[in-house]
């Protein structure tokens, strides 16, 4: 008999398709939610049922509580799993679940609540004697507190907000001239992604590795640990690479951060799958850093090396059933990386990329996982997360597992939105990235961003079909065109270099003027993407320099700051805090003292 009869899924995308194929294998119906834009999703076709909660905004639609129970309610479900992101870590939700007759597939609310709040986890874990980064236990209500604090534990200081993750409400300040504006920020971002705007402050670590250890705890009084992933490359607090075991951690180490990490477990009275985050400091030392009380985004590397499937464990934990395995029985097996494939463009600081995608295939081959919730001709909306695909691969060490990485890379073809294919081939031939370092300073570096463009324009031209090939003597750009010819019954690749005409490149300069990219060029800033206006930061007659925060576009679920590229006078200023904005729609004008529009 299954644990359940059917299960509803309140999640899109890649997570919702990965839960899916758990349920089937445990012979569990499967029921979708879906917002209008996703109607023709992936994950709606492939759950049994399917079921419209909304319009696009995820806050009427993804984040409805009550219209997601209602669904389950209408299917016959008796149960709901979260995966990860919109309602996961709400404890209201949870309770709601609860309270409709439902089962929830995540931890009590209980504990979400209690490690919800990092201020109070902070507290927590303190009294039960696991580290914690220096700092405050207590919010801190205004910038004048924060730079008290500050001289108390010395900068660099990270201001994050208490209900925060995923890299939001998440600034550093390195010095007293920067406390006001990271804490505005933080604060601001609390309250726009989590409705909590309250913030503390810790040591920022120089440098350390982000080493975090999944967990898992039954009813039963059972807690393990399954090893640690280090997640340590990242860009704007927000992963991109996960891999396991760490390379900066041994037998020994494991073992004292597993015991952290179940010992923190068992302090919030955990049950189901969650996560212990710290840091791992240059001279060894392990902080507790949050509990993300729900399955991870790179809860796959951890599977490749033990074997174990996590929503399986959730699902039979909720059931009430026992853990299946001790801790015993947990041995890591070789080595395992996910890069995260994104719609962003690395060259233009990882900006949030939605179109249609107008080609796809994924990688194959032993060792190679793809978790994606897309196909050809499917829409990457830029009302939710940028992520496009996981990929996943496993090998007896970490050096054949890199190779394995970037064969699959090479095999994995998107078209349509930029994605971080290139930089992930960038990042994993780079001396750091091979040697196992943190790579500090390389991810968000032009060096990389340049080879990651150059990378990704190989792959075009290999894949190019046809190119514009006219040129009149004056300098042109070159691209490659790749034929195929037979001679004597032996297949050849012909890569023909063609000259592209210049007025091409005079028109690309030309639209990406007209998107406000060119900078010192002209004097309307625009939006260099589509997005919500969560804050303008000057009014019209301000003068400000080049550098300046001018407004905050949030696209995809990350927030972009828009500065000032010269020296000017703002004018013309036609934006306010909640304005929808699209790619390229004029925000402002930066012109001379005395030559506004009065």
């Amino acid at each position: 008999m299954p644990y359940f009869s059917k299960v509803l899924v309140a999640n899109r995308g890649e997570i919702a398709v990965r839960v899916f194929r758990t349920l089937r294998e445990l012979e569990i119906g499967t029921v979708a939610v879906y917002s209008e834009p996703d109607r023709d999703a992936l994950h709606v076709a492939m759950a049994d049922e399917a079921y419209l909660v909304g319009p696009g905004p995820a806050a009427e639609s993804y984040l409805r509580g009550d219209r997601i129970i209602e669904c389950a309610l209408r299917a016959g479900a008796e149960a709901i799993h979260p995966g990860y992101g919109f309602l996961a870590e709400n404890a209201d939700f949870a309770r709601a679940v609860g309270e409709a007759g439902l089962t929830w597939i995540g931890p009590p609310p209980e504990a979400i609540e209690a490690m919800g709040s990092k201020v109070a986890a902070r507290r927590r874990m303190q009294a039960s004697g696991v580290p914690i980064i220096p700092g405050t236990t207590e919010p801190v209500t205004s910038a004048a507190e924060v730079v008290a604090v500050a001289e108390e534990i010395g900068y660099p200081i990270a201001i994050k907000a208490s209900a925060g993750g995923g890299g939001k409400g998440f600034r550093v300040a390195y010095g007293r001239e920067e406390v006001e504006r990271a804490f505005e920020t933080a604060s601001r971002e609390g309250e726009a992604y989590f409705a909590d705007p309250s913030v503390y402050v810790e040591r920022y670590l120089d440098d350390p590795r982000h080493v975090e250890v999944q967990v898992l705890a039954d009813d039963h009084g059972n807690v393990i640990h399954l090893g640690e992933r280090d997640c340590t490359i990242q860009r704007r607090h927000q992963k991109l690479v996960e891999e396991t075991p760490s390379p900066a951690v041994d037998p020994e180490l494991r073992e004292r951060i597993g015991r952290i990490a179940v010992e923190a477990a068992r302090a919030t009275g955990y049950r189901s799958a969650g996560t212990i985050e710290g840091l791992l400091a240059p001279d060894g030392s392990y902080y507790f850093l949050e509990m993300n009380t729900r399955v991870q985004v790179e809860h796959t590397v951890t599977e490749m090396v033990t074997g174990i499937d996590i929503v399986r464990e959730q699902v039979r934990i909720a059931a009430g059933e026992a853990l299946s395995l001790r801790q015993e029985d947990v041995v890591l097996r070789g080595h395992a990386f996910e890069c995260r494939i994104n719609a962003e463009d690395v060259t233009r600081g990882f900006l949030p990329t939605p179109g249609r995608i107008t080609a796809y295939r994924e990688p194959g081959g032993i060792g190679v996982r793809v978790d994606s919730g897309v196909r050809a001709g499917d829409e990457v909306s830029g009302l939710y997360d940028p992520l496009v695909a996981k990929l996943i691969v496993h090998d007896a060490d970490r050096e054949s597992a890199r190779r394995r990485m970037l064969r699959a890379l090479d095999e994995l073809v998107i078209e349509g939105p930029t994605t971080l294919i290139g930089f992930h081939r960038a990042l994993l031939t780079s001396p750091c990235f091979i040697a196992g370092e943190t790579c500090r300073g390389v991810v968000e570096s032009e060096e990389l961003a340049q080879r990651a463009h150059e990378l990704s324009q190989s792959s075009l031209a290999h894949l190019a079909t046809t190119v514009a090939a006219a040129s009149d003597g004056r300098p042109a750009r070159r691209r490659d065109r790749v034929l195929s010819l037979e001679l004597d019954g032996r297949r050849h690749e012909l890569r023909l270099h063609l000259e592209e005409p210049p007025w091409i490149e005079l028109a690309r300069r030309h639209r990406e003027r007209s998107r406000g990219i060119a900078g010192e060029a002209t004097s309307v800033v625009a939006s260099p993407m589509q997005g919500t206006v969560l804050a303008v930061t000057v009014s019209n007659g301000d003068r400000v320099e080049a550098g300046s925060l001018l407004c905050v576009v949030e696209a995809m679920k990350m927030e972009n700051e828009i500065v000032a590229h010269r020296d000017g006078v703002v004018d013309g200023l036609s934006i306010a805090p909640g304005d929808q904005v699209a790619s390229g729609q004029r925000l402002c004008r930066l012109v001379p003292d005395g030559a506004g529009d009065g």
